[in-house]
């Protein structure tokens, strides 16, 4: 190991005895290891981010910035991730992506071999180069259920359309009952609409319940609210809009994909702003738009509302569009035109117009990945969707039964996934590492 070390990021509550060892071992040299101290979760993740390779993180359990986002971006770039635990706290680290756990009287030959085990030496010529560590191997697959994604500008009645679609699952017996819609809106109002009087729990709780830790499926279950006329379960949504930044990605990933686990069907209620980083520049506008942005790509199916006025079909074509550029494919987007006219002539015309002002956006992704184009649009008639949900009954079944019509049609179509459209991709600054010249031995 001649010319190697470890090279070790710390974060600790003050005066901890260990944190003090940690740096006297480093310093003299008892350890081959080169410390470096972190005053707060901020510092830790400005240094990860630089392009400097790090060995490995070692962190304090009992301070509350250390969750699953800040192990996770640890273990993003390489780093293998330490936790000194002193018994008080009740988690299970190792689910939140923690490499080991340590005893908070851990001693010199306790910390090498977590080293030796988990985390890689980094030579001095790679670390003066920025070479970046190799990414983490990918999580192992498991069973998910299925998504169904609604979402459209607003008026166009994309809540409504969502609970008639859980509705319309929750009757089918093969379900057994575990179906779930999700508010994952901004402006949640599916408690308004449920007439919900507990605003708890919601999606902030059951986010901030994976922060640090790893809910079971029961657990997941018992955050919802049984819709029990309707036959499906139903997560709240944000009480404020402007509470967003609680809902940290990693975390907010892992609530999604426990949902996944613990029922059978997930209907999400979504916004249709998907701007990120990579199409705005933006990371701020990215987190706030993680829950329309999750769902929608890991939808299976994406219906996409709107109404058959001028406007509402303008508006309708603008989120197909929207939603293509973001990279679902086109035979996983389904348009649906709510409160249609009756007249088969009249849905004709809508139906036209609609293939019509998509084509050109339809095309350059069919052309590019050997998709097939849209599914034909589902209608929606006018019914007495406000007096059921005023009177907390259930929604006519005329509703449900094309939305859950069309979204087993889509599933049996193809595999499920989100792919984007083939071409050159926009790099971050950053993104790819640095370029590390080989040494050349002296003669």
């Amino acid at each position: 190991m001649a010319g190697e070390r470890f090279v070790v990021l710390g974060l600790a509550q003050a005066r901890s005895a260990w944190f003090r060892d940690l740096g006297q071992w480093s310093t003299s040299g008892a350890l081959p290891t080169e410390f470096v101290k972190c005053l707060s979760a901020e510092e830790v993740r400005a240094r990860l981010a630089s392009g400097r390779p790090y060995s490995a993180l070692v962190v304090d359990a009992g301070l509350p910035a250390v969750d699953r986002d800040l192990l996770a971006t640890a273990r993003a770039a390489g780093c293998a991730a330490l936790v000194v635990d002193d018994g008080r706290t009740v988690r299970d680290w190792a689910a939140l992506g923690a490499a080991a756990v340590l005893d908070a009287a851990f001693d010199r030959d306790d910390l090498l071999a977590g080293l030796t085990a988990h985390a890689r030496p980094i030579a001095r010529s790679e670390a003066r180069s920025g070479a970046l560590a190799g990414a983490p191997p990918p999580a192992p697959a498991a069973w998910r259920c299925p998504v169904a994604a609604l979402t459209g500008p607003g008026g166009t009645g994309v809540s409504s359309a969502a609970i008639a679609l859980a509705q319309a699952l929750g009757d089918d017996v093969r379900h057994g009952g575990l179906v779930c819609l999700a508010d994952l809106r901004l402006h949640a109002e599916q408690a308004m609409l449920h007439d919900a009087r507990d605003v708890l729990p919601s999606i902030q709780e059951l986010v901030e319940a994976h922060r640090s830790g790893q809910p079971s499926a029961d657990e997941v279950r018992a955050q919802a609210f049984a819709v029990e006329e309707r036959g499906y379960h139903l997560v709240l949504g944000l009480r404020q809009a402007r509470f967003w930044p609680a809902l940290r990605r990693r975390a907010f990933d892992a609530t999604f994909d426990s949902l996944r686990r613990a029922y059978r069907v997930l209907v999400c209620d979504a916004d249709p702003e998907l701007e990120g980083e990579r199409e705005g520049g933006s990371i701020d506008v990215e987190e706030r738009n993680i829950m329309a942005r999750t769902a929608i790509a890991e939808a299976d199916v994406v219906f996409a509302v709107g109404l058959p006025s001028m406007k509402g079909v303008h508006a309708l074509v603008r989120v197909v569009v929207d939603l293509l550029a973001f990279g679902v494919r086109p035979d996983r987007v389904v348009p649906v035109v709510n409160r249609a006219p009756r007249s088969p002539r009249a849905r004709a015309t809508v139906a036209a117009t609609l293939a019509e002002l998509a084509e050109p956006a339809v095309a350059r992704v069919t052309e590019a990945a050997g998709f097939v184009g849209l599914p034909s649009p589902v209608f929606l008639p006018e019914r007495k969707v406000d007096e059921a949900l005023r009177d907390g009954t259930r929604l006519p079944p005329g509703l449900g039964a094309p939305l859950a019509g069309a979204f087993a049609a889509v599933l049996g179509q193809a595999a499920p996934g989100r792919t984007r459209e083939a071409g050159p991709e926009r790099v971050r600054p950053g993104s790819l590492g640095r370029w590390t010249e080989p040494e050349v031995a002296s003669g």
